[in-house]
């Protein structure tokens, strides 16, 4: 990674932090702690996927590398790591329904966010749905802040040993060197039937959506 690059990433780092302000924990009504969620706008629409093409924070343009996929493409098998540093395929889970949740990273809020409304506000479809989160956060990361979060029913895979998922899938913004935030569906036979890439990374993918595309499958 070059000089020029290094900063690119702390600077973007240190952007989608003090945007996002700060969410954490909050009582909830019955005097139990419970993720406090914010207003974060929902995007609307998609951007499309693979090198030649772009997405924003706060309209700054930044660059997709790798080729890009669609609604229609199977998933495309590449090595993520687990939180106790093993090895996985990502097309493994092959036979169930997967909604995949990529995020930039879980250290900003509209990715806390992402991650505890995919484990929390999926209306049971957890019982018949694998639901997993791939951001570039180290393993370690990833495992502290499942533990922290209580969230039990979330596979935390990690892209942090090369960006080889974001490469292959054409969600690796190479310049900061952190994936695209993205929701996707995968039928029981690889195939992303449900895709949306967020065109601006402060905003939130359409979270419902993308359960009521799961739930199609079942």
């Amino acid at each position: 990674m070059t000089r020029v690059q290094r900063i690119q990433m702390f600077s973007l780092y240190g952007a989608l932090i003090g945007y996002a302000g700060l969410a954490g924990c909050a009582m909830t009504g019955d005097g139990q702690r419970g993720f406090a969620y914010q207003d974060f706008p929902v995007a609307k629409s998609s951007a499309t996927a693979g090198e030649g093409h772009t997405v924003t924070f706060k309209g700054a343009p930044l660059a997709l590398a790798g080729p890009g996929i669609k609604a229609g493409d199977s998933l495309r098998e590449v090595q993520v790591s687990k939180t106790d540093l093993g090895l996985t395929g990502i097309t493994k889970g092959k036979g169930k329904v997967r909604i995949i949740s990529i995020v930039p990273s879980l250290d900003t809020k509209v990715c806390e966010q992402q991650t505890h409304y995919l484990s929390e506000q999926n209306n049971g479809l957890d019982k018949a749905v694998e639901l997993i989160t791939v951001s570039v956060d180290t393993p370690f990361a990833q495992k502290r802040f499942a533990e922290e979060a209580k969230i039990k029913n979330v596979t935390f895979l990690s892209d942090y040993r090369g960006g080889d998922f974001g490469k292959a899938h054409g969600l690796l913004l190479p310049g900061p060197h952190i994936l695209a935030r993205t929701i996707m569906v995968v039928d029981k036979d690889n195939m992303i039937r449900y895709l949306q890439l967020t065109p601006e990374l402060a905003q939130m993918p359409d979270m419902d959506a993308a359960f009521e595309a799961a739930r199609t499958l079942l």
